[in-house]
């Protein structure tokens, strides 16, 4: 068997996605996701410069031609080249399950639990308005939730839906806008949002918040300090990662459990963060983490330093990439939980899906392959749409971390 052709698609069921479509010649054919948020054409640019050196080669050699594209190119790593690999690696192990007639979750070492556990996203105006739509997750079955407010002072905060309070899309048409931002502001409200909670739900759900590398370590200390008694499951993105050595300040300051990493790319992002146990869930997604093989080698070294995974999943993957997390966090003994956005029925039926929810669980399906396919038709009718992330100012204009 052979790989004879490779196409890229970009469309917009609501929002941009990128699509690469490996076909052999015995004409099974495997399905990757290669979306970048705000820079998709620079993704689509990428992977049609990879495409002549896919042709011919056997697809069965995933690990070689991993290495290929990644030690091949010369300049390593970003966030480009790593979603350009790992769409490839999910269209290859795609086609291997295929083949072989059986979940890709049995050819990463079969199912390590029953189901995945997932958590939905929760957000307000105001404290008030976030416990209410916390309430509504617990309802339909979630067992973890992640609870943003609006602040007051500020007229937009991250994580707050303008409409769908369960589907959050920041990306604009059009320029960025620009979000305003207050870190003492954040500071002095966000634990009164879990303290809220708590005394509204008890001890037994899972609460979750992201402070989308906003502060500083001794921020972040002070942060996690404060949010003790409330017992997070996990604080996010609290600082910009590119300084590891940053989460020794406030590893030495608070016991609240941390994550990071949604902005990673390779293991070497990571290699401080684990050896130094300053971090206890690792946040890479499938897609900008390359693929299923370069994940695996992230889940083993994590497990190594009592780290377990988170993978990022909001609706600016596709459902390909959610489905390639769930079954990479079936077959992984130190998996944590799963960021799970519902994609809208647009996406939905332009990337029909085996994955199921229930009761605060995802489950892949027993399909062969990732179970997860693409419409190209359909998607012909929704064609890519230019559309920014936002960018960020303190009160006074300062740009700043989004």
């Amino acid at each position: 068997m052979k790989i004879q052709e490779a196409k890229v698609f970009v469309s917009c069921p609501d929002r941009n996605f990128v699509t690469l479509k490996i076909t052999t010649d015995e004409g099974v054919y495997g399905v990757g996701d290669a979306t970048l948020n705000g820079r998709e054409l620079a993704v689509k640019a990428y992977l049609e410069d990879l495409i002549p050196c896919l042709i011919g080669r056997d697809p069965a050699q995933i690990e070689d031609i991993w290495q290929y594209f990644y030690r091949g190119a010369y300049w390593r790593r970003g966030p480009v080249t790593m979603a350009a690999i790992a769409a490839i690696d999910m269209a290859l192990w795609d086609i291997k399950g295929k083949v072989l007639n059986t979940p890709v979750y049995n050819l990463l070492g079969g199912k390590s639990r029953k189901g995945v556990m997932v958590y939905g996203h929760a957000n307000g105006k105001d404290i008030n308005d976030t416990v209410k739509e916390v309430g509504k997750y617990i309802e339909k079955g979630y067992l973890a939730v992640r609870a943003q407010t609006g602040v007051p002072g500020l007229k937009d905060s991250y994580g707050i839906s303008a409409k769908d309070k369960m589907y959050y899309e920041p990306a604009t048409k059009g320029l960025p806008q620009e979000s305003e931002w207050s870190t003492e502001k954040y500071l002095n409200y966000v634990p009164k949002l879990f303290k809220k909670l708590r005394e509204e739900y008890g001890d037994e759900v899972h609460f979750l918040h992201d402070s989308h590398h906003r502060l500083t370590p001794i921020e972040a200390a002070r942060l996690g300090k404060e949010l003790e008694p409330y017992h997070l499951f996990w604080l996010e993105d609290t600082v910009p990662a590119e300084l590891q050595e940053g989460f020794r300040i406030i590893r030495q300051h608070t016991t609240t459990p941390l994550a990071v990493g949604e902005v990673f790319n390779t293991i070497w992002d990571t290699h401080i963060l684990f050896t130094e146990q300053l971090i206890d869930y690792i946040r890479m997604s499938v897609v900008h983490g390359g693929g299923l093989t370069h994940m695996k080698k992230i889940a083993a070294m994590a497990e190594v330093y009592h780290v377990k995974t988170g993978c990022h999943g909001p609706t600016d993957v596709s459902p390909i990439t959610m489905a390639a997390a769930l079954h990479f966090g079936i077959s992984i003994n130190n998996f944590g939980i799963q960021e799970y956005m519902r994609h809208t029925d647009k996406t939905n039926e332009v990337f029909p899906h085996a994955y199921t929810f229930d009761k605060g669980y995802l489950y892949p399906g027993d399909k062969p392959g990732l179970g997860v396919d693409f419409d190209e038709k359909l998607a012909e009718k929704y064609p890519y749409e230019r559309a920014y992330l936002p960018v960020n100012r303190k009160l006074d204009g300062t740009l700043f971390n989004w």
